[in-house]
Order: C-alpha cells, then structure tokens, then sequence
C-alpha cells in the first residue's frame, strides 16, 4: 500500500522532472537543479521527509538541513561565481520543505530585488548544458 504523500518530492515523479534534474544527496536533503535557468545555475534543496516548515524539524534535523543548504550555496558559489544568492522558502502551494537558492549576478535578471519564481519567458537549456551545469556543481561538491 502507498503511504506517500501527493507530493511531488516524495513521489519523484514526473512533476519533479519537469521542473528539476537530480544532482546528489545530502546530508538530509536532496539537491536539484531548477530546470528554468534565467538565473544561471538555480538550485532547490529539498528536504528528506515530508514536512513543510522549519520548526517542525528537531534541533538536530535542523542544523543538517541548513548545512546542506549552506554546502549547496558554497558550491553554487564555487562554480558559478555570483555576486550574490537569494534564498527562498515558500512552500505556499507545495507543502514540502524546500529551499531555493538563486544565484544573482550585477546586471543580470532581477539584480536588486526579488528573483522571479517562474520568469516569463522561461529560460530551458538543452540536456548537454543542464549536464555541464550539474558536472560543475557536483565538482564544487568534493
């Protein structure tokens, strides 16, 4: 019998891969690349189990999950060299605990203020460049 939520990083179903490519996992969280890419090289971390806010995480949980967060951001900044990233945790449609972390650039989409959660028009790129994107996170990883 399925116990899984209807929610799509439990399931990891095709509503995940439309949005997002797996990259690794963490220490309690798994960690994607947003498949829209107006902000070169956006991430989600997103956590283990199904809960949907921070509080309800124990002490310990916690703390992982913000290293995790803390690990992927270091790595975004590594390979990709943004100015700045911008976190964001809303969860007001998707009752999951996830994080995304957008990496911002001087003159680049959105400098200054808040990153557009689906930019009009979206920004895809061909597997190969999601493939780079992804081989130089995963380096900045070790």
């Amino acid at each position: 019998m399925d116990h899984l939520p209807d929610c799509l990083y439990c399931r990891k179903d095709k509503r995940l891969t439309d949005l997002m490519l797996e990259i690794v996992p963490l220490q309690v969280s798994t960690l994607y690349l947003f498949k829209e890419q107006t902000y070169r090289g956006r991430c989600v971390v997103a956590y283990r189990d199904h809960v949907n806010e921070l509080y309800e995480l124990p002490a310990s949980e916690l703390t992982l999950f913000m290293q995790d967060v803390a690990c992927a951001a270091k790595a975004m900044k590594t390979a990709f060299n943004p100015a700045k990233i911008n976190y964001g945790a809303y969860s007001d449609k998707l009752p999951h605990l996830h994080m995304h972390l957008v990496p911002k650039y001087v003159d680049g989409p959105s400098w200054g203020t808040t990153f557009a959660m689906m930019p009009d028009p979206r920004q895809l790129l061909a597997d190969a460049d999601y493939a780079a994107l992804i081989g130089q996170l995963k380096q900045a990883l070790n």
